[in-house]
């Protein structure tokens, strides 16, 4: 049990890799520490379009910053979308008594809500727990995940989350434009640095961006139906 704990104290922030993108993140470290996690740059305009990303990397910087209540309602909030790696964390969290007081029935239900797709980073942990677990801990286990299902279970929270994007993607494409200026797309680092800002991305490089990340945000679930990149129709020429 040691063990699990000290690999998952490690592994804590690994999920990174994947709601990290809502940095901008090609390649997120799988080891980050407490800087790299504040030096997060969330793009408050990704909410519109994948809020469990979005919260989660808003979530993972206020960690870094040890604002620690609010990482953890921001990582609550991500959840609700559908954000396995929040829900995962949140389980963490509550295993090792992370700013709270160690909780390992609800760790249990928060790993089994992340487990939910067969993810084998989710599930192998899982299992280790759960081979720990008395029988009063697993009763108490089932009796989180009872009352946690109404909110975080994919069957209520990933159906809403793809409607997000749908959404907002159909939004995106029906904007008209050739470039798209996400809300908080620009790092003010750069302009600190005495960067120009760059100009705004084509479209059509935002909508490609943006539906990558939706296939990590609902990988393995298999409610999702994939319709394949998303392209921008290009607005008609007008005639002088």
């Amino acid at each position: 049990m040691q063990h699990l704990m000290h690999a998952a104290k490690a592994l804590v922030f690994a999920a990174l890799m994947i709601a990290g993108t809502a940095a901008y993140a090609e390649d997120a470290p799988e080891h980050v520490t407490d800087k790299e996690l504040s030096d997060a740059h969330c793009a408050i305009g990704m909410e519109k379009f994948l809020p469990g990303d979005y919260f989660y990397c808003v979530g993972a910087q206020n960690y870094g910053t040890e604002h620690f209540e609010a990482a953890q309602r921001l990582f609550e909030k991500a959840a609700s979308w559908a954000s396995k790696p929040a829900q995962y964390v949140l389980g963490v969290m509550a295993l090792n008594g992370d700013h709270q007081p160690m909780n390992r029935p609800l760790a249990a239900a928060w790993f089994t809500l992340a487990a939910e797709r067969n993810t084998p980073r989710f599930t192998q942990p899982l299992q280790a727990l759960s081979a720990t677990l008395t029988p009063d801990e697993r009763r108490r286990a089932d009796a989180y995940l009872l009352d946690m299902k109404r909110t975080y279970a994919d069957a209520v929270a990933a159906p809403r989350a793809e409607t997000r994007y749908h959404d907002g993607m159909a939004q995106l494409k029906s904007s008209g434009g050739n470039s798209y200026c996400m809300e908080g797309g620009l790092d003010v680092r750069d302009l600190a640095e005495g960067k120009a800002p760059s100009s705004c991305p084509p479209t059509i490089a935002v909508v490609q961006f943006v539906d990558k990340q939706a296939n990590n945000v609902f990988e393995d679930w298999t409610g999702h139906v994939t319709v394949g990149p998303l392209q921008v129709a290009t607005p008609p020429a007008t005639t002088p």
